[in-house]
């Protein structure tokens, strides 16, 4: 995907495309806009390769159309299938589809031990764990929120999701339960 390798090409540091109408100099803009340029230099500094290239993957897939059922760019996404598509494609990590299933099979962390690539869950329906995103830093997260919209980065401090918050997760590739769907990195395509 082509917004994929711009973002790898802003935030590995080459220059942007020179021209006002430049298509990397409108996603540089636009994540300057939401405050995350600058955060993602220093994710990409400081956490592990696994955790920024999945920030990054993700960070690609902004504008693709929300699908209830969805996993895959070509047909949108849905909030769970969004998340399982990221790891399974930057982490090799097969999660489950839904959710809910997601939040019982991932280590329960702090809210104040948030990194990114750590995921976050929402009571959106009525009931716990109805919603999830992938944290991306400076309590910022990238989710597909519902039908009607895109994948978009929101800001977990806004009212709506703060009193929707149900909890924070870490994603433990040595735990049994995820252990067995760990896959070599080598038979995972990266998004394009």
């Amino acid at each position: 995907m082509r917004r994929t390798y711009l973002i790898a090409a802003l935030l590995y540091g080459s220059q942007a495309i020179a021209g006002p109408s430049a298509p990397a100099d409108d996603l540089e803009r636009l994540l300057a806009e939401k405050g995350l340029l600058t955060r993602l230099e220093q994710v990409r500094q400081s956490a592990g390769n696994k955790a920024s290239e999945l920030v990054f993957t993700a960070l690609g897939f902004m504008g693709v159309p929300y699908r209830r059922g969805g996993n895959s760019a070509e047909t949108g996404f849905d909030c769970s299938g969004f998340v399982k598509a990221m790891y399974e494609q930057t982490v090799g990590l097969i999660l489950p589809r839904r959710a809910e299933q997601q939040a019982a099979s991932t280590q329960k962390i702090d809210r104040s031990d948030l990194q990114p690539g750590d995921l976050v869950f929402f009571n959106t329906m009525r009931r716990a764990f109805s919603h999830v995103g992938i944290y991306v830093g400076e309590g910022k997260f990238i989710h597909s929120p519902k039908p009607g919209a895109e994948v978009r980065v929101e800001d977990m401090g806004v009212a709506y999701w703060r009193s929707r918050f149900d909890g924070a997760r870490r994603v433990d590739a040595s735990a049994p339960e995820l252990a067995a769907d760990l896959r070599a990195n080598s038979s995972v395509s990266p998004a394009r």
